[in-house]
């Protein structure tokens, strides 16, 4: 039977997240492709705590249909615990509680973008975004980077170019896939300009907690004073991501149609997670996890930069990020991405290739390294395969 679908649905022969997933699964394979979360960072013992007192005291409310807003004892502790620490100011009607950062992006690209309507974005970008904002027939355009994040000469031009543009997506600290931070200074002029084009902001702070030098930036939230700012994070990098929380913090008006969005996709968040988060968060010092968590990352991301200095290609360039999960690696004569991909495969060894971050052409010789998820001896066998596997790519150019 052959099924006439709609446009929404995104090519599934151009489906990086599968390649990456599928790596990830593979024993034999040594994966830096996935974002994935450390499991034995996992707070398991303090989670089941927090579950045995839920069905203690909270069972029938846990169990039950809830608000599509989400419990307000979680969005108390996001704005206690998160909102504040951040200097973002909200109060309960400011905040939706999201089944995870992907629904919230879809969610929200929903709302924004009709058939051929403009989104500017980072170039490069969070690949799932691109398939979001694409599913609803958006018209993508990518802004260069530096090292301290997206240009502002050049978002002005695209502004100017684009006066019709519907929404501006950024992931302003510890960026994905680059793991570059945007200056203080260039936050706020984004948020002026912004303000100035009449062009709200989505950003995305997955990551920012997660800092392992450099002094901690306000985000953009923090400047915005005419609530053009959409502010949303996650629970999924600094506790566990197989509950899929998170959270989006708007003016009220925004969060209204939000929640009207959301009760359309699956009516509410799953209750009982939301109320194992809340008690975790109320009693635990999620800092002092979030400390180790640090700690940990910084020390494989040192020793995976220290390969990359050592064992890679001359004139190999590299991001050298402050925190997050990730570093940006170009390597010279590379020209096919994707090709060298499949022979790391043949070595059992996984990156994401960087067109798969781009909406248009990408940069060849671009690729996402991920160090939060492999142990020091792993990372040294791993990035002895990929630097062998690109090298021995190359030589046979």
């Amino acid at each position: 039977m052959s099924f006439k679908y709609s446009s929404h649905v995104p090519n599934p022969d151009n489906d990086a997240t599968g390649q990456i997933l599928a790596a990830a699964a593979d024993p034999e394979v040594i994966s830096f492709a996935g974002g994935l979360p450390d499991p034995a960072l996992f707070p398991v013992k303090e989670l089941k705590e927090s579950a045995d007192r839920v069905f203690d005291t909270k069972a029938a409310a846990a169990l039950q249909y809830g608000s599509a807003a989400g419990i307000p004892q979680l969005r108390e502790q996001v704005i206690d615990k998160f909102l504040k620490h951040r200097g973002i100011e909200g109060d309960l009607d400011n905040i939706v509680i999201s089944t995870g950062s992907e629904q919230a992006i879809e969610q929200i690209a929903k709302m924004f973008v009709d058939e051929g309507d403009t989104v500017i974005v980072e170039r490069p970008t969070y690949l799932c975004t691109i398939d979001a904002f694409t599913s609803f027939g958006a018209n993508i355009i990518g802004v260069d980077m530096d090292e301290d994040g997206m240009k502002m000469d050049s978002l002005e031009e695209a502004l100017k170019a684009h006066p019709e543009a519907k929404l501006i997506y950024t992931i302003p600290t510890f960026q994905n896939p680059t793991g570059r931070t945007m200056s203080v200074e260039r936050r706020q002029e984004f948020v002026k300009l912004a303000e100035q084009y009449g062009v709200p902001i989505l950003e995305d702070d997955p990551y920012g907690a997660i800092r392992y030098a450099g002094e901690e930036i306000p985000p953009l939230k923090h400047f915005d004073k005419t609530g053009n700012v959409i502010y949303m994070s996650s629970f999924s990098k600094i506790l566990v991501p197989g509950i899929r929380l998170g959270f989006v913090v708007g003016e009220k008006d925004f969060i209204k149609n939000l929640v009207l969005m959301k009760q359309i996709a699956d009516l509410h968040s799953d209750n009982f997670s939301q109320y194992m988060i809340a008690d975790y968060l109320e009693h635990n010092d999620v800092y002092a996890h979030i400390k180790d968590i640090s700690e940990l990352y910084k020390g494989r991301f040192e020793l995976m930069l220290h390969i990359i200095e050592t064992e890679f290609p001359k004139g190999t360039h590299h991001s050298t990020p402050e925190g997050g999960m990730f570093i940006w690696v170009q390597v010279p004569g590379i020209e096919d991405t994707n090709k060298l991909f499949d022979a790391c495969i043949a070595n059992n060894v996984a990156f994401v290739p960087g067109e798969a971050f781009y909406a248009g052409v990408g940069e060849p010789g671009t690729m996402r390294l991920n160090f939060s998820n492999v142990d020091d001896e792993t990372i040294k066998v791993g990035m002895k395969r990929l630097a062998d596997a690109i090298n021995g790519f190359l030589d046979k150019k």
